[in-house]
């Protein structure tokens, strides 16, 4: 049982590091900041979710000690790596007046994931 748990350990570690090289490679090499968002929310939270697991799996079934901390820090990574990815790519929108400018048209009042405009063009109505 323990040869079993430390290979699944190591696929799991050697699957999370290639997982973390790849969000890493992006973030550092995608051109812009929409793009640079994207490699790091999926790969690299892929990747530390692995890690996470393959530390689970290790001590439950090599060291006989189950913990499941591990397993509500990967369920709490996956919860806000996406909130806080949309966060950011709203703050861009908001930010950005080239970004804004590329962006077609809603149908609506209201801008791309924004607040409606009022009657004078200002988000928010005040």
């Amino acid at each position: 049982m323990a040869i079993l748990a430390e290979a699944v350990a190591a696929a799991l570690i050697v699957l999370g590091a290639f997982f973390l090289f790849v969000g890493s490679f992006g973030l550092a090499r995608l051109p812009d900041m929409m793009r640079r968002l994207h490699a790091p929310t999926k790969a690299t939270t892929l990747g530390i979710g692995c890690t996470l697991i393959a530390s689970m799996v290790w001590f439950a079934g090599v060291a006989g000690d189950p913990s499941f901390h591990e397993l509500m820090i990967t369920l709490f990574l996956f919860l806000t790596a996406p909130v806080t990815a949309q966060m950011i790519s709203k703050a861009h929108i908001l930010r950005s007046a080239r970004t804004q400018a590329e962006l077609p048209p809603t149908g609506c009042d209201a801008a791309w994931a924004t607040m409606p405009r009022d009657r004078t063009g200002d988000a928010g109505g005040q």
